[in-house]
C-alpha cells in the first residue's frame, strides 16, 4: 500500500506530489462545509485521480498529523497492491430510515472476503446507533466497522458526504476492503469524568430523550448549565455529554452527545439511542484525561494491527484515520492539538495521520468488541497491507 498526502487551501490550491495519481484506488478527504459545498474541490480531485473511488465529508475541523485546522481540506490517496475496494452510497430522508439504510449498505458490501468497512454519514438526519446496527447486522460482528458522522463545526446546520459525487446532504456512504492482504486496526476511548447522581431513563424513543427520573430531560440539562449556557443549546451541551448503560451489562456503557433540543416537549435528541430503562449520568471533561484517552485509542489500534500481522512494521506505509468528537474540540480549545499529538506518539512516525472532528464516531467498543456509535470519543482506524 502506498499513501499520498494531499492538502488544499484557498491560497495555493492542492499540494500534490508527483506520485502516479492514476494508480490510486481510493481518495479520502475531509474539509469544512463551506469549502466543500460548491463541489469544485471534488471535481478537482476527480480530475487528478480519474480511476479512484473518492469519499469524504464535512467536518468540525480537520486533523493533519499533529495539526488541527478549519481552513484546509486534508486528503490521502491510497494505492493498494492486493486489496479490492467497493464503494456504495444511500440517500436518507430522516432518522427513521437509519437501520434500513445501514442494511442496504451492508448488503451492497457483503462478501466472503470482506475484511473491513469504513463509513461516513450525514451527521444531523441519522440515528447513528440504528445505522450501525443495520450495517453490522448484515456484514457480521467479526468485520471491523469504523467511521464517523459528518460535522458542521458548532453550527449544526447542514452536513455533507460525497461518495464518487460532489458532497451533498442526507447521504450515507461506505467503502469495503476485500482480500487477505488488508489489515485494519481500530481503537476507541474517551477520557470524560462522571459526576452527579445516576438517573434512570424513564421515557425515551430511540435517540430522543424525554425524561430522566420522571423529570423532563431538558429541565435537568438547563439546571446544570445555568441560564447563560442554556441559551447556547444545543451546542453548549457538547461540554456535558451523558453516559448511558444497562446496569445488567457493565460493558454496554456508551457516551451520548446532544444534536438538537425541543423546548416545546422539553426533549433532547442525541446522536445515538438512549434506551428506556437504562441508567444515565452526566459527564464533564478533564483536558489531561481527554489526551490520555486519545493515546489509549491509538494504542488499541496499533496493538490490534500488530496482533493481526507481525509482518506489518512501523516503517511500512500506513494510514491512520482519527475521528474525534466536536465536543472534545470545543472543550479543549487551543489545547486541541494535544490529543492528536498524544495519539501520534502512540502510532509512531510511519503512519500518516488524517481525520476530522465529528458529530459521532463509529468503532468497535473497547470492552465488548461490538461495533457502536460513540460520542465524545477519539477513534482511530489504521490501514496497512501485507504482501
Amino acid at each position: 500500500m502506498r499513501v499520498q498526502h494531499i492538502v488544499w487551501n484557498d491560497r495555493s490550491g492542492w499540494s500534490v506530489a508527483k506520485a502516479e495519481p492514476r494508480a490510486s484506488s481510493l481518495v479520502l478527504y475531509f474539509g469544512g462545509r463551506e469549502a466543500l459545498a460548491s463541489g469544485a474541490r471534488y471535481e478537482e480531485l476527480r480530475a487528478m485521480f480519474p480511476a479512484a473511488h473518492i469519499l469524504g465529508c464535512s467536518t468540525g475541523g480537520q486533523i493533519n498529523n499533529d495539526d488541527v485546522s478549519d481552513d484546509e481540506i486534508v486528503a490521502a490517496a491510497l494505492s493498494f497492491d492486493a486489496t479490492r475496494l467497493q464503494l456504495c452510497r444511500e440517500d436518507i430522508t430522516d432518522s427513521h430510515q437509519s437501520r434500513s439504510c445501514g442494511e442496504a449498505i451492508g448488503r451492497a458490501l457483503r462478501s466472503d472476503d470482506l475484511a473491513g468497512v469504513f463509513v461516513l454519514s450525514d451527521g444531523l438526519n441519522v440515528n447513528g446507533s440504528e445505522l450501525v446496527a443495520g450495517l453490522s447486522g448484515v456484514i457480521g460482528a467479526d468485520i471491523p466497522l469504523t467511521g464517523g458522522l459528518a460535522g458542521d463545526g458548532a453550527a449544526f446546520k447542514e452536513t455533507l458526504v460525497g461518495a464518487d459525487c460532489a458532497p451533498r446532504t442526507r447521504t450515507v456512504a461506505g467503502v469495503g476492503f476485500y482480500g487477505q492482504a488488508i489489515r485494519v486496526g481500530h481503537g476507541c476511548a474517551g477520557g470524560w469524568d462522571l459526576f452527579g447522581p445516576r438517573r434512570q431513563v424513564t421515557r425515551s424513543v430511540g435517540n430522543v430523550l424525554f425524561e430522566l427520573d420522571g423529570e423532563p430531560a431538558l429541565d435537568l440539562y438547563e439546571r446544570y448549565l445555568g441560564p447563560d449556557e442554556s441559551k447556547g443549546l444545543p451546542s453548549s451541551a457538547l461540554l456535558f455529554p451523558i453516559q448511558v448503560y444497562d446496569v445488567q451489562c457493565p460493558d454496554s456503557a456508551v457516551v451520548r452527545t446532544v444534536l438538537a433540543i425541543d423546548r416545546g416537549t422539553r426533549s433532547m435528541t442525541f446522536a445515538g439511542d438512549v434506551p428506556q430503562g437504562w441508567t444515565a449520568q452526566l459527564m464533564r471533561g478533564n483536558l489531561d484525561r481527554l489526551s490520555a484517552g486519545a493515546a489509549d485509542a491509538a494504542r488499541q489500534a496499533r496493538s490490534g494491527m500488530a496482533a493481526q500481522s507481525p509482518g506489518v512494521r512501523d516503517s511500512d506505509q500506513r494510514l491512520s484515520i482519527l475521528v474525534s468528537c466536536i465536543g472534545r474540540r470545543l472543550l479543549m480549545g487551543q489545547r486541541t492539538s494535544e490529543e492528536v499529538e498524544a495519539a501520534g506518539a502512540e502510532l509512531g512516525s510511519g503512519a500518516l495521520r488524517l481525520g476530522f472532528y465529528s458529530y459521532g464516531e463509529i468503532s468497535p467498543h473497547a470492552r465488548s468488541g461490538h461495533c457502536e456509535l460513540h460520542n465524545q470519543t477519539m477513534t482511530v482506524t489504521t490501514l496497512a497491507e501485507v504482501a
